[in-house]
């Protein structure tokens, strides 16, 4: 099997609802996500011959999803309180709401989705919240 991996960033903020700890206030990350795409052979002709997927193209996808989340507070949806998103709202700030809780593991498995969605054979999406700290997932036929 071939695997190539692409890998972007993006900063965001986020908090955890219901959560006991620092992390139910709003904090800011820059998030580090690293796609790993495979193939158990490789393109035999054309401008592709020899490689997985074009990196290029892979890049670009990669970039594409995680640059929606870029600068942005992004909140589980019903978490906060319909006053309160409007204030920020009209005061100007980019919000995104999810229908997931924003963690490593969920960002994880919201990239696998999107990448595979676009057509690449994902192996496994690896979301970095800290540079120590990481989450990955992989699709069941995986894990």
């Amino acid at each position: 099997m071939y695997y190539i991996k692409s890998e972007h960033s993006f900063d965001s903020a986020h908090f955890l609802a219901h959560y006991q700890g620092k992390c139910s206030n709003i904090h800011g990350h820059r998030w580090r996500v690293l796609v790993e795409v495979g193939s158990q052979t490789l393109h035999t002709e054309g401008q592709l011959e020899g490689m997985v997927v074009d990196f290029s193209q892979l890049k670009k996808d990669v970039k594409d999803q995680v640059d929606f989340f870029d600068h942005a507070l992004i909140i589980e949806k019903n978490t906060m309180k319909a006053t309160t998103v409007s204030a920020l709202t009209e005061e100007g700030f980019r919000l995104i709401e999810v229908d997931f809780r924003p963690t490593a593991e969920q960002f994880a498995k919201h990239f696998y989705d999107g990448m595979t969605s676009r057509g690449y054979q994902v192996r496994a999406v690896t979301v970095y919240e800290t540079p120590n700290n990481s989450a990955s997932y992989e699709g069941e036929d995986h894990a």
